[in-house]
């Protein structure tokens, strides 16, 4: 999901989707305590859904510390190519599946702008002036226009969920972003502004979330499916580590067009559609083995994009200070320590004390800078009658 090579164009990164209740987004809702069927209504947050964006956004953090240890372990390589593959579409798919009723009602555009757009334009600013500072390069570049690192994911989020009333209404709407990702990987031309490549690329699996309905969920966390899972993710590691060797895994970033990666044009639709399938069936296997019920870091769920954006700071700070090239990291038991200390950061930078500190940036309530809206007074007025009718009626 980002690059930690290449300033701008964040080559390579997560995430996250989605998010406490995802900035813009419905929260996940209540599930039911007869089954483990997800379900999206309710008042109480659904604890498959957020167990999922937690377990996601630990295997985001690994990847980008291995970034720096892979080239020195064929196994890590494919390790990381296999991540790499459903991590981010698992966490697409999620935020597609709560858009589903987005529209451009006015305290909903409010909730994108406050939890998307004012979290993109601190982050976008925050990382070069960290660059600036930690890696002592004062001529590092601010540019809203161009997102770095990890701030691509909320760019793309904003757009998709934008256009969700869009695809609500076409009659089949996952073909047509297949065809746009496919025309987008053959457009060099489209360039690194507000990274649409990655955009374009990416949108099919937004697309897939906004016409997936809970049952699809329920299908692929039978038993049936959890035990096919396990020989399908041992068969992705062996043709990873076979792939290493003869594969460019920049197809897995889809921040590129073919002609960039030095394939020819045809190769691009290809793969945006071999990709499609390889990551749609690991992601199902990922899912698979997302517990249904609480668990201990089910409350994490809420602050994915928490995690998301602040452990990119710790990973950028060891990337300009050289911490990753200790030879003591570049071994089997180094990689596997670096792997437990990213798990352990990401997991805290979700927990509620950190929440409470960054709130003021992440979901800031604003109510400053919008007009109320007519018909939200109108629905405070009605809460407010029947509070004042149930006090009468128990007085």
């Amino acid at each position: 999901m980002t690059d930690s090579q290449r300033p701008y164009g964040n080559r390579r990164t997560p995430l996250p989707p989605a998010q406490s209740p995802a900035p813009g987004v419905p929260s996940p809702r209540a599930e039911s305590r007869r089954s483990d069927r997800p379900a999206p209504s309710g008042k109480q947050r659904d604890a498959f859904f957020d167990n999922a964006k937690y377990l996601a956004i630990v295997l985001v953090a690994v990847g980008h510390s291995w970034e720096p240890l892979k080239g020195d372990s064929r196994v890590l390589e494919a390790a990381y190519s296999v991540v790499y593959s459903f991590h981010m579409p698992a966490f697409i798919i999620i935020s597609g599946f709560f858009s589903r009723s987005f529209d451009m009602r006015p305290d909903r555009l409010r909730r994108l702008i406050t939890g998307v757009v004012v979290p993109y334009i601190v982050f976008e600013t925050a990382y070069p002036l960290f660059k600036r500072v930690v890696d002592n390069d004062p001529q590092q570049d601010i540019s809203l226009l161009d997102p770095w690192y990890l701030t691509w994911f909320l760019v793309a989020l904003f757009i998709w969920r934008l256009t969700t009333p869009i695809w609500n209404a076409v009659r089949h709407p996952l073909p047509l972003a297949l065809g746009i990702a496919m025309l987008a990987s053959v457009s060099p031309s489209i360039g690194d502004d507000l990274d649409l490549q990655r955009v374009l690329q990416f949108l099919p699996y937004f697309v897939l979330g906004l016409c997936m309905k809970p049952e699809h969920f329920h299908m692929v966390r039978r038993r049936s499916v959890r035990i096919l899972a396990v020989p399908v993710f041992a068969a992705a590691l062996v043709f990873g580590w076979w792939a290493v060797p003869r594969m460019n895994t920049a197809w897995f970033y889809h921040r590129d067009a073919a002609q960039e990666l030095g394939a020819p044009w045809w190769a691009g639709p290809v793969m945006v559609l071999a990709m499609f399938g390889c990551s749609l069936l690991l992601t199902a296997c990922f899912f698979a083995w997302v517990p249904g019920r609480h668990m201990w870091f089910t409350a994490l769920g809420a602050g994915t994009l928490y995690g998301y954006l602040l452990h990119g700071f710790v990973v950028k700070a060891g990337d300009y200070r050289g911490w990753f090239e200790h030879d003591v990291l570049h071994g089997p038991l180094g990689e596997i320590a670096v792997s437990v200390l990213a798990a352990v950061l990401v997991t805290a930078l979700c927990t509620r004390p950190v929440r409470r500190v960054f709130r003021f940036v992440m979901e800031p309530r604003m109510d400053w800078a919008f007009k109320r809206d007519a018909a939200e007074l109108a629905r405070e007025r009605e809460r407010a009658q029947k509070r004042e009718t149930r006090e009468k009626v128990s007085a």
